[in-house]
């Protein structure tokens, strides 16, 4: 048994002194310090939830920093990422060992990685974390499409012993996928019950591309040469897109920042399928209009965080991106931050029924985060109002030697 200054079970009010039983890999009990039996106690601390980061991309893990300058546009940002790709594409395993200890020992337990085809495998079997692997496909040009889709295939074919990566697709987004990609991705997901993952109103740029097929998405595309006319077909928005993907098992809308009303309400109304991954510092690395955080949250959609990567934040840390969240939304309850970045997240990757809360039955997923000393009003305000880190991270009732299993 573990006892804490706090428990968090994020389905349930902070417990004062609170204790979970851990028996094997699961939760057995979680209660109050009147418990019976031999308890550890970790001292000023917070249990939560293990974190879920559900949105990353851990190949740029070893960037010191982001790429160009804050600020800077999404299209000539890409340009960069389009440049270190060519450059560092055959080279994937180091980054990726670094991005999942790094994320372990931030108190990361499940995440939704985007990979390239030709991932590393070894890496996310080793890890003692959980990962949804979603494939990347980016397919601009026609003769892209079928050889494309047959690797999807293959990997939702594939078959993890360890248990540790479960397979995901990710079409990537309106600029780089014609609709046969889509389509298709939407059928495979429906039918080995899968998720999907799709960046979708992610900068003014895209929405420029969809309404009037210019601008400077068009020009990059017009500089790689090898795109199909159809990606310029003027008169489209994301609730297009939207609605293509409604036929998936799951779908996670990553980022989101430019969202309409309309379009909020049609994910509101399939909030159980459907959600939306807010990536905080990225979008303000960006500095992209203000995040229509308090608009998705009231209509019901269900809002997970992620980090996205090394590119565009500063690390992978999700205390990080959740502080960073109650700082600007103050308006947001703290216990609702605590939500999207643990059952939110669990939630977006179809995995709600056993990770994301501290309840009996679920995975010992669990993240222990110092407290400074004080009393407050709201337990919260301990996480929150404070610099303190992640101090353990538990996997399945067991404490990792920070990467390997």
């Amino acid at each position: 048994m573990l006892k804490a200054r706090y428990v968090f079970p994020v389905t349930a009010d902070p417990i004062d002194g609170g204790v979970i039983t851990v028996d094997g890999q699961r939760i057995v009990a979680v209660g109050c310090s009147d418990i019976a039996g031999e308890v550890e106690d970790l001292g000023n601390v917070a249990i939560i939830p293990g974190l879920v980061n559900a949105h990353t991309h851990l190949e740029f893990s070893e960037l010191p920093e982001p790429l160009g300058v804050a600020g800077i546009g999404m299209v000539d940002w890409i340009r960069l990422v389009i440049k270190l790709f060519r450059r560092t594409a055959d080279n994937f395993d180091r980054p990726i060992e670094r991005g999942l200890r790094e994320s372990i020992q931030s108190g990361v337990t499940a995440l939704g990685q985007i990979a390239q085809p030709g991932w590393p495998v070894e890496p996310f079997q080793r890890a003692s974390l959980d990962t949804t692997v979603f494939l990347e496909l980016i397919a601009a040009a026609s003769e892209r499409v079928v050889p494309l889709m047959e690797l999807g295939r293959q990997h939702v074919r594939s078959v993890d012993a360890s248990a540790r990566w479960r397979p995901g697709l990710s079409p990537h987004a309106p600029y780089s996928v014609l609709r046969p990609v889509l389509d298709a991705a939407v059928s495979v997901s429906a039918e080995a019950g899968v998720p999907l993952a799709f960046h979708l109103a992610e900068s003014r740029e895209e929405l420029q591309l969809l309404r009037s097929g210019d601008g400077p998405f068009r020009d990059l595309l017009d500089e790689l040469g090898t795109c199909d006319p159809e990606l310029f077909t003027p008169g489209r928005r994301p609730l297009d897109y939207l609605r293509a993907l409604d036929g998936a098992h799951r779908v996670l809308i990553v980022h989101g920042n430019y969202l309409d009303d309309e379009e909020i309400a049609f994910l509101a109304d399939r909030a159980e399928r459907m959600s939306v991954v807010y990536c905080p510092r990225t979008h303000d690395y960006f500095r992209h209009d203000r995040y229509p955080l308090e608009k998705l949250l009231a209509a019901g959609v269900t809002v997970a965080l992620g980090t996205d990567s090394r590119a565009s934040s500063p690390d992978l840390s999700m205390l990080a991106e959740m502080r960073f969240v109650a700082e600007k939304y103050p308006a947001v309850g703290r216990d609702t931050v605590l939500r999207m970045a643990t059952l939110g997240g669990a939630a977006a990757l179809g995995r709600d029924h056993e990770i994301g809360s501290l309840q009996p039955g679920k995975l010992a997923n669990l993240a222990v985060v110092g407290l400074p000393d004080g009393k407050v009003s709201d337990p919260h305000e301990l996480i929150f109002s404070s610099d303190r880190p992640v101090v353990e991270t538990w996997h399945r009732g067991d404490r990792p030697d920070v990467y390997v299993a």
